[in-house]
C-alpha cells in the first residue's frame, strides 16, 4: 500500500558537495515525500552502498519507500524495496531473476506507445508468470539537466496516460500507478495536475531548495487526493 498511496517521489544525488545527505533525506520525508531514489552517476558501487545504508535507515524511520536506479546488483545487495530502470536497462524477466520477488519495479516511458505497453504489461502472461511491473514514470515533460540530451515530450503524454488509466479502471483492469517526471517544479506542477497526473517525480524543486521540508510540503499540497481505482499492482 505504500506504493499505491505514494504521490511525491524525489531523485537525489549523494549530495557530496553539501555533505548533508542524511539531513536532507530526513527533511524531505518529513515534508511529505513518499519515495526517495538515490541516482548518482559519479559515485562507485561501494560508496553507493554506503549511502544506501543511510537512505534505508532514514526511510525506515519515517515508514517510507526508497529506491535504487539502474543496477540490479546494487538493488539486491542493498535490500532496496524499489528498483527503477529505463527502457535500455535490464528487461523485466532478467530483473526478476536477480532481485527479490517482493521488490517493486518501475520503468521509464517517454512515448504514448511505451505508456500503453506498460499498462498492457499488467495484463500480460509475462506479468502473471512473475515478470511483474509495479509502476511507471512518463516524461520528461520539460527539458531538464538531469536528463541531458533527452527531448521534452510535453504534457500530452500525461493526458494520454491519464486517459488510458481511466479506461483500465472503468473496465476493471489492473491500473498501474504512474508518475509524471521531467522539469516539474512549483511553477508548473498545477499544469501537470490539470493534465491528469496525481503523482510526480521531482529533483531540483526539492534538492535545490533551502528548505527541503517546506518545498516538499508545498508540492504535496498541490497534488490531488488519489481517487479510488481498480486494484493497483
Amino acid at each position: 500500500m505504500l506504493l499505491a498511496d505514494a504521490q511525491l517521489y524525489v531523485c537525489t544525488d549523494a549530495r557530496r558537495d553539501r555533505g548533508d545527505f542524511e539531513s536532507f533525506l530526513d527533511a524531505a520525508f518529513s515534508g511529505g515525500v513518499d519515495i526517495i531514489q538515490l541516482r548518482d552517476k559519479q559515485i562507485e558501487a561501494a560508496e553507493e552502498l554506503e549511502h544506501l545504508e543511510v537512505l534505508r535507515a532514514v526511510a525506515e524511520r519515517h515508514g517510507k519507500l526508497w529506491a535504487v536506479n539502474d543496477r540490479a546488483d546494487i538493488a539486491l545487495l542493498s535490500g532496496a524495496p524499489v528498483f527503477h530502470v529505463g527502457q535500455k536497462d535490464l528487461p523485466l524477466p532478467a530483473i526478476r531473476q536477480v532481485v527479490d520477488p517482493s521488490v517493486l519495479v518501475g520503468l521509464s516511458t517517454n512515448s504514448p506507445e511505451l505508456v500503453d505497453a506498460a499498462l498492457a504489461h499488467a495484463q500480460s502472461p509475462e506479468a502473471s508468470a512473475g515478470a511483474r511491473l509495479d509502476y511507471f514514470c512518463t516524461g520528461p515533460l520539460w527539458a531538464t539537466p538531469t536528463k541531458p540530451g533527452r527531448a521534452a515530450v510535453g504534457l500530452g503524454i500525461v493526458e494520454h496516460a491519464a486517459r488510458r488509466t481511466r479506461e483500465a479502471v472503468e473496465s476493471g483492469r489492473t491500473a498501474l500507478p504512474w508518475f509524471a517526471i521531467g522539469g516539474i517544479d512549483h511553477q508548473n506542477v498545477a499544469q501537470v495536475v490539470e493534465a491528469g497526473a496525481s503523482r510526480v517525480v521531482v529533483v531540483r524543486a526539492i534538492t535545490d531548495a533551502d528548505d527541503p521540508a517546506g518545498a516538499a510540503a508545498r508540492l504535496r499540497a498541490e497534488l490531488p487526493s488519489l481517487a479510488p481505482a481498480a486494484p493497483l499492482a
